[in-house]
């Protein structure tokens, strides 16, 4: 009988690469960097440096919590957490950038809001943005920033539900570990007991064969 435990400690890890979140992430901070460049003054405005650290943060803490996860579900939890609110600090940037300088945010009625909805819905890269960032105004731009922190933010928020659900049922490295200990004990314990009645059944053979060959050495006798 061959004895071999599966229990698991670590979890799989996640390629945050893959992940279209991180990937929305990565286009949020090089548009506002664009975006910085091109409509905020270079020195003397501290919005500048909040705006392209919330994006930074935003994509960062992404990848940071992916890599925790594997040995901690909590600080996966709570680094994507940090993430949503680095990303929304950012939409409030943007916003703030529209009312100062009495520019619309584009309601939902509006076609060009749609528009950015759709597009952005299906596509992750920012090598899919660059050809209609050309010429396109402070306010569409925006307004675009606007969409794909929205829709990050939705993503987030279902996947972070998701390990929830999970920690919830599983536990986090701790009780993964327990668990791993526990099954192999459980194991352990069954080899040992398997062992053991094979070395019962086999010392009951031999009391046999040895009474076996008693008679027949009597039958030789005689």
């Amino acid at each position: 009988m061959e004895y071999n435990t599966k229990g698991k400690v670590l979890k799989k890890a996640v390629v945050w690469k893959d992940l279209f979140f991180y990937r929305k992430s990565d286009v949020l901070f090089q548009l506002t960097s664009e975006f910085c460049s091109r409509f905020l003054p270079p020195r003397g405005d501290r919005t500048v440096d909040q705006m392209i650290q919330a994006a930074r943060s935003g994509k960062q803490n992404i990848v940071e919590g992916s890599e925790d996860g594997q040995t901690s579900s909590e600080m996966e939890i709570k680094l994507l957490n940090v993430a949503r609110g680095s990303l929304q600090e950012l939409r409030s940037d943007y916003l703030d950038y529209l009312n100062t300088r009495h520019l619309k945010q584009w309601g939902i009625d509006n076609p060009e809001l749609q528009k950015l909805r759709d597009f952005c819905s299906t596509h992750n890269d920012y090598s899919d943005y660059v050809p209609m960032l050309e010429g396109m105004s402070d306010e569409k731009m925006a307004n675009l920033a606007l969409t794909l922190c929205h829709q990050t933010d939705k993503m987030m928020c279902s996947y972070i539900e998701r390990l929830e659900e999970r920690f919830v049922t599983e536990g986090g490295i701790k009780e993964r570990m327990h668990a791993a200990r526990t099954g192999y004990r459980k194991e352990q314990d069954a080899y040992m007991k398997a062992l053991e009645t094979e070395n019962q059944m086999l010392k009951k053979r031999i009391k046999e064969l040895e009474e076996e060959l008693g008679e027949l050495g009597k039958a030789r006798r005689y």
